[in-house]
């Protein structure tokens, strides 16, 4: 993916009225931005933009049907989407990992230093 959609995919699924969106895409297998509106605490229209972000995001797909757009999540966007958020999360565990190594480390040292310094006073 490019860094655009990658932007576009962390901006998708950043929101968590998108995101209960994509579950509810997913539950009833499609749906129109009236539909969706039903079910969420948002209007018809801001329901519209928000499918109009997703689908920047290449996440969902519209499709024509008399008066009303009706969208489905595209699975296979979103499995690519599942497998890079969960790449990020594994680097940052990493990180944090070893953010916590560090500050244990750093701790432990000041200890040490701090039980030296006491021990030197008591001489």
């Amino acid at each position: 993916m490019s860094t655009a959609v990658d932007d576009d995919l962390w901006s998708a699924v950043g929101d968590p009225t998108r995101r209960r969106m994509l579950d509810l895409l997913l539950e009833e297998g499609g749906g129109t931005a009236t539909s969706l509106s039903e079910h969420l605490p948002v209007t018809r229209q801001a329901v519209a933009k928000h499918l109009q972000v997703l689908h920047r995001a290449g996440l969902v797909h519209g499709a024509t049907t008399g008066r009303e757009r009706r969208f489905r999540v595209d699975e296979a966007q979103l499995s690519r989407a599942v497998i890079q958020l969960n790449e990020v999360g594994t680097a940052w565990d990493s990180r944090l990992r070893r953010i916590k190594r560090l500050a244990e480390t750093i701790e432990r040292d000041k200890r040490a230093s701090e039980e030296h310094d006491r021990n030197t006073e008591q001489q």
